[in-house]
């Protein structure tokens, strides 16, 4: 008995795209419900965030193991600068989200190429970005928000045959995670503190 199994970097790519073909004729059955939560650790700037259950066509999916959680604060020399005892370096939030849109424009980029039938060889997206604390501080009116950021690029090194870079640019675009930091979402931001609680005349 033979194995007619065609794997290309990790993916079966008949079963592959067999999923194309029923997300295409049943968009509803792979929207996904996405969430996580982060909790206040009681040094300011510090948090642990932990990934949500997810929800894919209506279904809930809840694992152990997928609860991964990450604990963040900031850079141990800016703390320090700014009066926090005993600062620790750990995992600030806009880096994560910067290595997530690198990954995420790696996702795009892999999908499409297996999709494609185009062998990617070597594959590495570097995102910078410059930041502007004022903001953050209160050093600025909210609505300078907008010039928080300067100089961000997503550079991509990329090698294989058969790669054309307009192609590419358009993969790297569909990523998810650059959809949500290059394009206006509607955040529905909702606050739920406890009422104030008036003291009896």
């Amino acid at each position: 008995m033979t194995n007619d199994q065609q794997v290309t970097h990790g993916v079966d790519t008949e079963k592959f795209g067999g999923f194309a073909d029923y997300a295409a004729e049943n968009p509803d059955e792979v929207q996904l419900g996405l969430g996580a939560r982060s909790t206040y650790e009681g040094t300011c700037a510090h948090s642990l965030a932990k990934v949500d259950s997810y929800e894919l066509g209506g279904e809930t999916i809840a694992r152990e193991t997928r609860e991964y959680t990450i604990p963040y604060g900031a850079w141990k020399e800016v703390l320090d600068a700014g009066g926090w005892v005993g600062p620790t370096d750990r995992l600030e939030p806009i880096e994560a989200a910067l290595s997530a849109l690198a990954s995420c424009i790696n996702v795009g980029i892999t999908i499409n190429a297996v999709a494609n039938g185009v062998d990617v060889e070597h594959l590495q997206t570097r995102v910078r970005a410059d930041f502007d604390p004022r903001v953050l501080f209160s050093l600025e009116d909210l609505d300078e928000a907008d010039g928080v950021y300067g100089n961000m690029t997503a550079e991509i090194e990329i090698e294989g045959e058969g790669l054309d870079e307009d192609l590419v640019d358009e993969w790297a675009r569909r990523a998810p995670v650059y959809t949500l930091v290059s394009l206006a979402q509607d955040l529905e931001l909702t606050v739920n503190a406890p009422a104030e609680v008036r003291a009896d005349d």
